[in-house]
């Protein structure tokens, strides 16, 4: 890396699923120039056969199409995707239990399990077809340097990186964030979501399955195998730490117990790993030429798979501002142009953040009238087919106030036609 750097329009801190997904939108507008800055270098190869990234993601059909319109979709199915059709939800405390099945709404799956490698391989794949992004890898920051017609990036080496507006996209403990001192709100939930990759008895049925227990839900997500599932299970962390100490077989057993048997016997194909579960929303997304987007604006709880298409609608948005700014010739970093991503944005991430945490706390007390009334409600719900499609089309991400790339059939050169753009 030599020491003088080209000017960039925009400057990405943070090469994951988010932060590869706004710099290859972005660079649909050739005008644009972009830096993608991240301290560990990707592993660019295609999974091995055989063997799991024990990260997945609940992939949207709007964080599909997000792909598709972007050319990176096929890079994925090339290598690995899992769609999931139906979707099996009961309380393990009671006999509440609603089915959801994406025939009911004319639509061929619900979405996608896919591994979070193969996301960021097909998505940094093509941001290294595009001549007007810079991958810098590794790169160390420390800290920014903000002026009022440029924001800088401080590297460790001591050189600098400059752009017209800087983006945040380095996760949950985002440095962006806080050398920007921007406070970040919200608590943890007393839990860690424990995630492995198994082999069942019986055949998954290309179906995600969710029981909730009295600690945390139990879900079950489909692999590409019709036997072989990604397991995240919210528990006590007391207990996340047993279960990682037990033998595999003492482990399966277990969690077949705790899963009912839905899926017979289970075997492990691999190693095991737990994290905090967190709710964290920043008190702002944005400063004069600075955004945050994905984990590093807000965290959720993964009963529902949202959080990667959360960033993803991110991405997409912010993506859609800039260039429709840099097309009419606005400031990039202007607090005027950054205000329309978080308004467009910031709303929907709370509502969906506060509606899981409700799902949580209500699945998660064992008092009998909150049982006795959440499975009447799964009952209800389950019997009442046009409330259940309408929440079909909604987590799936089939209705929403959605940007362009979240749409269908978007045209190849949206990024330079800012005709239908906020």
């Amino acid at each position: 890396m030599t020491s003088s750097f080209p000017p960039y329009d925009v400057l990405i801190v943070g090469a994951g699923l988010i932060g590869s997904c706004l710099a290859l939108a972005l660079g649909q507008s050739p005008k644009l120039r972009i830096a993608l800055v991240e301290s560990n270098p990707p592993d660019l190869g295609d999974v091995l056969q055989g063997t799991y990234d024990l990260r997945v993601r609940a992939i949207s059909r709007a964080s599909e199409n997000i792909f598709k319109n972007l050319d990176a979709w096929q890079g994925m199915a090339a290598q690995r995707i899992s769609p999931f059709r139906e979707m099996h939800v009961w309380d393990g405390t009671g006999s509440g239990e609603i089915h959801f099945d994406s025939a009911e709404i004319g639509e061929p799956h619900l979405g996608h399990i896919i591994e979070n490698q193969v996301i960021q391989n097909a998505l940094l794949k093509q941001c290294q077809n595009l001549n007007n992004i810079d991958l810098y890898t590794p790169v160390q920051a420390c800290g920014i340097i903000q002026h009022e017609q440029k924001i800088y990036l401080q590297l460790a080496e001591g050189q600098r990186l400059g752009a017209r507006v800087l983006i945040g996209a380095d996760g949950t403990n985002s440095r962006v964030r806080q050398w920007a001192g921007i406070s970040n709100r919200g608590w943890d939930y007393q839990q860690k979501g424990l995630v492995a990759t198994v082999q069942t008895e019986k055949p998954h049925q290309e179906t995600a399955w969710q029981c909730f227990l009295p600690h945390g839900p139990l879900a079950f997500l489909p692999l590409d195998n019709p036997y072989y599932c990604s397991i995240v299970w919210s528990t006590t962390p007391e207990e996340a730490t047993r279960l990682l100490a037990l033998e595999d077989q003492e482990f399966t057993t277990a969690l077949a117990a705790a899963f009912e048997y839905r899926l017979g016997a289970i075997e492990a194909l691999g190693p095991r790993a737990a994290f905090p579960l967190r709710l964290r929303h920043a008190e702002t997304y944005i400063q004069p030429r600075l955004a945050l987007v994905g984990d590093a604006a807000h965290t959720i709880h993964p009963l529902a798979g949202q959080g990667a298409n959360l960033g993803l609608l991110d991405a997409a948005t912010l993506a859609e501002v800039l260039i429709a700014a840099q097309r009419r010739k606005k400031d990039l970093g202007s607090l005027a142009v950054l205000r329309r991503f978080e308004r467009w944005r910031k709303g929907d991430n709370l509502a969906t953040q506060l509606v899981m945490d409700g799902f949580k706390r209500l699945f998660g007390d064992t008092q009998f009238p909150t049982r006795l009334i959440r499975n009447f409600g799964l009952i209800t719900t389950n019997a009442a087919t046009p409330i259940k499609c309408l929440i079909m089309r909604r987590a799936s991400g089939l209705t929403g106030d959605f940007p362009l790339l979240a749409k269908p059939g978007v045209i190849k050169s949206w990024g330079m036609d800012t005709s239908n753009y906020v």
